[in-house]
C-alpha cells in the first residue's frame, strides 16, 4: 500500500506541474530509468535519497510530499 501511495503521489505531482517523468528525472539529477523504475509496482525498495532529490526538484519538503490522505491513512507496517 505504501508503494501504491508513492506512485499515486508522484503521478499526481507530475500532472499538476505539467512535467514528464523524463523532465522530473532531469530536474532531480537522476536517470529517467530511476524514475520509471519507481513507478513499477513490483519494485519494493525506494531510496530515501531518491525521494529527497525528487522533493528538492519539485520544491517540496518531505513532509509536504507525504502529507496526503493516502499516506496519512496507511496502517503501520511492522515486519
Amino acid at each position: 500500500m505504501l508503494k501504491d501511495a508513492f506512485i499515486k503521489r508522484l503521478k499526481e505531482l507530475c500532472v499538476e506541474r505539467k512535467i514528464s517523468y523524463t523532465e522530473l528525472a532531469r530536474m532531480a539529477g537522476v536517470s529517467p530509468s530511476t524514475i520509471y523504475s519507481l513507478l513499477q509496482p513490483e519494485r519494493r525498495n525506494i531510496s530515501v535519497i531518491t525521494i529527497k532529490k525528487i522533493c528538492d526538484a519539485l520544491e517540496l519538503s518531505l513532509g509536504e510530499f507525504f502529507n496526503t490522505p493516502e499516506f496519512n491513512s496507511l496502517e503501520q507496517e511492522l515486519q
